[in-house]
């Protein structure tokens, strides 16, 4: 009897019809903690679960998904609803999950939560620690991996963006148990010989196993005490590591860093493009007031007849002193009349006045005007002033009208 021969169709289909018929399989509960999770534009979630032995292979496709309560992320442990079977043009075998129950943190997620709070504490993180980027960095530091892609992606911008620039690659490995350390001596490397004025720190997208050597404490240490301004450029956008917390500015693909580092050679061309035309109007505007003002120069009468304009002001001078001195008598008038008035109002409240019909002063030989005759006694001296003149007399004798 000749043995069957089948296609690689046809052997992963067999496969499959046997394990859709498993009733184990068609309806498991799984416990692990998601790995390498993403969500395609298609809206379906591809992701891993793993434990401490062993990785499968999960798919969630939009419909279930759009059930979800919370959103999935890399570290979280869940417990997946589904069943197992072969995808047949790849003859794998996935989990086909209907429902994600959340079941608590994976361990590195638990481990990333308390040294988030434990550096947030120390001020790792404080905005007022975070330093100003340079404009135009004359020497940027890459502190990641020579083999990986992220390295050309960001050669390529920045060669695109600011040629001007200098790129130093400080290579270390990204990952493993090396890897922390091999990061936090290049930083520190580079802030002691000063070898760059920004530091750019990361590497490619990866499962949270692959960016972990960005959430040890060495490494985030080196980047808060890096005199040098860091960029964090880890993994892609839904990553988040503690470099990207402690750096004085987060990327989000080693991609954008390169964007973030330094500006677009062409929008600065289109700036001095526009500065020079700026300047050029201004000039312009400013040449052609002159010649306006140049041209109504040109045609005032000082310079089209000088003695003409010297006349004109002349008359202009002889008029202008002619009105000060109409005023000036006109004021001199107005004040010597109020000073005759005053002279008047005065002369008429003089006491010297009163003397003219026939009031005489007495006064004693010490100038008091005499009021009483208590003031004197016989043999005294006075001087009795008239309306024209002065009489010395002497008391002979006092009398007074009042009975005492």
């Amino acid at each position: 009897m000749a043995q069957q021969v089948l296609s690689v169709a046809q052997i992963n289909q067999y496969i499959q019809e046997k394990m859709d018929a498993d009733p184990v399989l068609t309806g498991v509960a799984v416990r692990g903690e998601i790995s390498n999770y993403k969500v395609y534009p298609s809206g379906h979630h591809y992701f891993s679960l793993k434990d401490e032995q062993a990785t499968i292979r999960c798919v969630m496709f939009r419909g279930n998904a759009l059930k979800l309560k919370f959103r999935p992320d890399n570290g979280m442990q869940i417990i997946a609803l589904g069943k197992v079977s072969v995808y047949p043009r790849d003859g794998a075998y996935q989990l086909y999950c209907t429902n994600l129950i959340a079941d608590g943190a994976g361990d590195l997620h638990v481990a990333f939560e308390q040294l988030k709070k434990k550096l947030a504490a120390e001020g790792l993180f404080d905005p007022e620690h975070k330093k100003q980027l340079p404009r135009y960095p004359g020497t940027i530091g890459i502190v990641t991996s020579s083999a990986g892609a992220a390295i050309h992606d960001m050669l390529r911008i920045l060669q695109k963006r600011y040629p001007l620039t200098k790129v130093r690659l400080l290579p270390v490995r990204v990952q493993g148990a090396e890897a922390p350390g091999e990061i936090a001596a290049a930083i520190q490397y580079a802030n002691l010989h000063r070898l760059a004025d920004l530091l750019i720190v990361g590497r490619g997208g990866g499962s949270i196993e692959d960016l972990w050597a960005f959430n040890d404490p060495q490494v985030a240490y080196a980047i808060y005490h890096s005199e040098i301004p860091v960029i964090s450029a880890v993994g892609h956008e839904p990553d988040v590591t503690i470099s990207d917390y402690v750096a004085d500015l987060r990327a989000a693909t080693p991609s954008n860093a390169a964007e973030l580092a330094v500006p677009d050679q062409d929008v600065l061309h289109q700036e001095l493009d526009t500065m020079m035309t700026t300047m050029a109007n201004s000039l312009l505007r400013r040449l052609k007031a002159s010649r306006q003002h140049l041209s109504a120069l040109s045609a005032a009468g000082a310079l089209q007849s000088p003695t003409r304009y010297i006349q004109q002001r002349r008359n202009a001078l002889l008029l202008l002193s002619s009105r000060l001195t109409a005023q000036q008598q006109e004021k001199v008038s107005r004040k010597k009349q109020q000073f005759l008035s005053l002279t008047a109002k005065l002369d008429a409240m003089s006491p010297l006045k009163v003397l003219t019909r026939g009031y005489a002063v007495a006064q004693t030989d010490r100038g008091e005007v005499v009021r009483s005759v208590k003031q004197v006694s016989p043999n005294d001296n006075i001087r009795v002033r008239l309306c024209d003149g002065n009489l010395d007399a002497v008391i002979t004798d006092i009398r007074s009208d009042i009975n005492e």
